[in-house]
């Protein structure tokens, strides 16, 4: 062998002392971060990490908003220690569908949603809370003044940089409303694009997801949405594709033509090449009951195919929309107003009652989905004169207005400006049971963050916005063993994490953000009911977001760490 030049050993000792540095380095470092404090120490807990692991023994240790360490941490220093003696420790729930974009403006701390264990909201179902114009904002002033809310944003950016200045309790992500943007273009009315309002459309879909949303969203019974044809729908989905996003929605039809609407769905997913979810899956109407299982397989037998599509559920058998969604699609052309106008005109209220009494298979008819009036229950009003019968059936109020009750359901929305929300019974328990054991199913609680005090406890909203992360650990898990405890928290965390692309969340594991809950699986319950809605669950020990507690001991402490989740097509 020929010997080494003298050039190459010097190089040789060069590299090998920098090698030798670089390893001092990183064994300093490594030391420091072994002696730097935790912030709080989770410690004697039943760990269950969200995957649908069985629960293991440890201690978690967050530092700077994150889990820092998992493992036997008994004598590492520590500013603080949380020990649950034994209760379980798992990652924040993360609630699919939230509706909390404008009620985060009057009580940032959404009691309602942290003492359920919600540490994490997605929002803006169809129609989202920007981008705006002067024409919507005057449009929705009653909603607007409902919450004693100037809107002072017209992008998605705008109003994200008011939660952050702002502070909240809960992360929050939303979707871009599909409706929202057709508004914004065309209006309220029933018409259809012309190629450049498309592509003004698809403008502002491209601008909200740079700006952050997560996806693009629809609510298909819902004027105007229903107006938009799947094509459309198609090319404001591709937009979002375009910057990974996900098309979510609430389909054209629950009820009798569903599997109709699903396919609509799994054609949009697989020409937009975009993953769909629907929220809060369902068979609605009496008719429909025992149905599920054929939805399910619809939606399984796409997954086989190749599109990417799952679901979510709130698991009552109440839904909860407006009350004017008993009102055909062609009678809330052009909007509110022009709804009230029609109502208040004998002849074409004469036209919508037959509509609603004779179907014609073309749009949802919720009246023939129920057993009768006594399945739908006023919840939110604008009106103070009518604050008196929220909680209160249809049929009470009938019979008390002395009036047939569709008409009565044109009189109430009259005296309301068509505000009212109400909730509606028209399901079976069987189905919500079969939708919630599917493995591709999260949770979402479908109604905004709330408050039993204050403006928003005037509201008599479903129990579901109390309710409905506990009743699934009492009703399903703990009462009925209809799920294991690691697949509910699997469904509440890990799942929707991955389905919203949240890589840092949903999981406990070192490294991601410090969205934790603390609880006991004996005793957590909800208490809400239909009658008496305001009633925060009990069971919550402590619930951490971004390593702070905003439940300590069973207390809120009022600390807003929660963060704008911005979806992965967003540039700062």
């Amino acid at each position: 062998m020929k010997p080494s030049s003298p050039g190459i050993l010097v190089r040789f000792a060069c590299a090998a002392l920098l090698l030798l540095g670089f390893a001092g380095t990183l064994f300093a470092q490594s030391r420091d971060a072994a002696s730097t404090p935790f912030d709080i120490v989770i410690t004697n807990g039943h760990i269950i990490d969200g995957t649908g692991s069985p629960w293991y023994s440890g201690d978690v240790g967050i530092r700077n908003g994150h889990i820092a360490a998992i493992g036997m941490l008994d004598r590492a220093p520590r500013r603080e220690t949380i020990d649950p003696h034994g209760m379980v420790v798992a990652p924040g729930f993360i609630d699919m569908l939230g509706q909390s974009d404008l009620s985060i403006l009057v009580d940032p701390r959404l009691p309602s949603k942290i003492y359920q264990g919600i540490t994490t909201e997605i929002t803006g179902e169809g129609e989202s809370v920007a981008p705006l114009n002067a024409r919507i904002v005057a449009a929705d002033h009653d909603e607007y003044a409902h919450y004693r809310i100037t809107p002072d944003w017209t992008t998605l950016r705008q109003y994200f940089a008011r939660l952050e200045r702002q502070g909240m309790g809960i992360n929050l992500a939303s979707y871009v409303g599909a409706a929202t943007v057709r508004r914004i273009v065309l209006g309220d009315g029933d018409v259809q694009p012309a190629a450049a309002q498309l592509a003004q459309m698809q403008a502002l879909v491209r601008q909200a997801m740079l700006d952050g949303a997560v996806g693009v969203s629809t609510a298909l019974q819902y004027a105007p949405a229903p107006y938009a044809k799947t094509d459309e729908l198609i090319a404001l989905a591709r937009v979002a594709a375009q910057y990974g996003g996900i098309y979510a929605t609430h389909m054209r039809s629950e009820g009798d033509t569903e599997p109709q609407a699903l396919d609509e769905a799994i054609r949009i997913g697989r020409e937009a090449h975009i993953p769909v979810e629907i929220w809060h899956l369902k068979t609605a109407g009496v008719r429909n009951w025992g149905k599920m299982p054929q939805i399910v397989a619809q939606i399984d037998a796409a997954r086989a195919s190749g599109v990417d599509i799952s679901a979510n559920t709130y698991a009552y058998t109440a839904w909860f929309n407006t009350f004017s969604a008993f009102i055909p699609p062609w009678a809330h052309d052009g909007g509110d107003a022009a709804l009230l106008r029609r109502l208040k005109d004998p002849v074409t209220r004469a036209r919508i009652r037959a509509d609603m009494l004779h179907p014609t298979g073309d749009w949802e008819d919720e009246w023939l989905e129920i057993p009768g009036p006594e399945a739908v229950e006023i919840a939110v009003v604008q009106n103070p004169a009518l604050r008196q019968y929220q909680g209160k059936r249809l049929s009470e109020i009938a019979a008390a207005w002395h009036e047939d009750p569709i008409d009565t359901l044109c009189d109430f929305l009259i005296k309301d400006n068509a505000f009212t929300s109400v909730a509606v019974f028209g399901m079976s328990e069987s189905d919500v049971e079969f939708a919630l054991k599917q493995p591709w199913v999260s949770i979402d609680n479908d109604s905004q963050g709330t408050s039993p005090r204050g403006l928003l406890g005037e509201e008599h909203p479903h129990p579901r916005a109390y309710g409905t992360f506990p009743r699934i650990l009492r009703k399903y898990v703990r009462e009925q063993h209809l799920l294991t405890l690691p697949d509910a928290i699997r469904k509440f965390s890990a799942l929707p994490a991955q389905r919203m692309r949240l890589t840092d969340r949903g999981v406990l594991k070192k490294g991601m953000w410090a969205d934790i809950v603390v609880f006991d699986p004996a005793t957590i319950r909800d208490l809400a009911t239909y009658e008496d809605p305001n009633q925060l669950s009990q069971g919550m020990h402590y619930v951490l977001v971004n390593g702070v507690p905003v439940i300590a001991a069973g207390k809120m402490t009022g600390a807003l760490p929660g963060k704008v989740l911005r979806g992965p097509g967003y540039i700062p």
